[in-house]
């Protein structure tokens, strides 16, 4: 393996760099500084049917990903972990309540003993016909304290709100998607070239925007001591301790990232089309056309996620204007595949320009060794957010400003947070973010 790394562009475009409430001075101050003070619980798709196979649980986990929580079920259910289904992933530095579910043929709830847990309640357990499948859930429920600010300045953020409901909240991939070192899509973009070298390098070598970040065992991947690496990394870098594994036991790069579980390789691949997407945004965002639709766009309807291309007169029709005001249609951005519906003329040359940017290209992702894992969607470059609500105040804790706040499927709490505080120190409101 040699030791060139790749060239690929280091950001995923994870920060914004315009906001739609700029007009409106930002908080500050810092999110997530206890557990306490980032609650989040799931809106469901449906309800347990009763019967079945599937043994559903509605868990409140404090400080645990959701992944850690998927590692505690199979242990205590006894089963391996593709038998454990999940809606969405929630954030580790929070209390968060969600389902999911594990495949228990012939067994009910009462036939396993209570889960006892220092992070983990289980609130309810019922029966249900199938595994619950990541985007089976309406959306997220929030309830945020934002610490360190004035409590007198709940009135911006109630103006910032008030924005973000009536024009919607630029649908970005959030940093946590990207992962602690900023490397997701770097792992995933090199998987897409069929560079397996190249992810391993950007998995497990040194990270040049992230030089302290797992120093001494990149610096044994560096060095060619794999199972070095695979010994230093910490428990929770499960992806790297495995690859690092695969490598020391003479395994080449394309079978070490074959040794992952779907979930673990799929997070990668959609990192990189995430970076691509939040590309996009950004220069949608820059020119002032989030909220509109430009002829050769994709529109997609709120409701049914049904997608339909817009022509000239389509774009200037009163209808059309109307239904984009009420958030009914919104504009889409890609999520590259090979079955992925195409804009036409300049929207479709801009996206075309983003994959670029990341050294790929539609034909290079159909060769890709790994494209049956990426299929390809519209992505809406916007989503409405609904029941905000805000108060400022103070605890033991000291002085805050409370948000509330619901979102549907895939959207991130901390793009409207960041609209909100418009922080000046992005390293206070990272370090809250680690657990993402």
């Amino acid at each position: 393996m040699t030791d060139t790394a790749p060239q690929h562009r280091t950001t995923p475009h994870d920060r914004a760099s315009v906001f739609l409430t700029a007009s409106i001075p930002g908080t500050g101050g810092v999110i997530k500084r206890r557990h306490e003070d980032f609650l989040v619980e799931e809106l469901p798709l449906y309800q347990p049917s009763g019967k079945g196979e599937h043994i559903y649980v509605f868990v409140e986990k404090r400080g645990l990903s959701t992944l850690a929580l998927v590692d505690i079920l199979a242990g205590h259910f006894g089963v391996p972990r593709h038998a454990v289904g999940f809606a969405g992933l929630k954030d580790s530095h929070a209390i968060t309540r969600q389902v999911l579910s594990i495949h228990t043929p012939g067994k009910k709830p009462e036939d396993f003993p209570m889960l006892t847990h220092p992070g983990v309640g289980v609130l309810w357990a019922d029966l249900h016909d199938n595994k619950l499948r990541r985007g089976h859930l309406t959306g997220n429920r929030f309830s945020i304290r934002i610490r360190d600010v004035d409590p007198f300045l709940v009135r911006n953020v109630a103006q910032s709100l008030a924005i973000l409901e009536k024009t919607g909240v630029p649908n970005r991939f959030g940093e946590q998607r990207f992962g602690l070192a900023k490397n997701n899509h770097l792992v995933g973009t090199a998987l897409l070239a069929n560079d397996f070298d190249g992810a391993a390098r950007w998995l497990l070598g040194p990270l040049p925007h992230a030089p302290t970040l797992n120093a001494e065992a990149r610096a044994r991947f560096a060095a060619g001591d794999f199972d070095g690496a695979a010994s230093l990394y910490p428990r929770a870098c499960r992806a790297e301790r495995v690859v690092a594994g695969s490598l020391g036991r003479g395994k080449d790069a394309r079978q070490a990232f074959r040794a992952l579980d779907d979930s673990t390789l799929g997070f990668f691949l959609s990192a990189a089309q995430s970076s691509v997407f939040n590309d996009v945004l950004d220069e949608r965002l820059a020119s002032g056309t989030l909220a509109t639709l430009i002829p050769g766009d994709i529109a997609m309807k709120r409701g049914s996620r049904a997608c339909f291309q817009i022509d000239e007169p389509t774009a200037v029709a009163p209808d059309t204007i109307a239904r984009l005001a009420s958030l009914d249609i919104s504009p889409t951005g890609p999520m590259w595949g090979p079955s992925m519906m195409r804009t036409a003329g300049e929207v479709d040359a801009r996206e075309l320009s983003a994959l670029a940017r990341v050294g790929l290209s539609p034909e290079s992702l159909k060769d890709a060794l790994v494209a049956s894992r990426v299929e390809g969607e519209r992505r809406p470059l916007r989503v409405a957010l609904t029941d905000p609500d805000a108060e400022g105040g103070v605890d033991d804790h000291g002085p805050f400003i409370r948000v509330a706040f619901e979102l549907p499927r895939g959207a991130y709490a901390t793009v409207v947070l960041r609209e909100l505080m418009k922080p000046a120190d992005e390293s206070a409101l990272d370090e809250q973010d680690q657990g993402h």
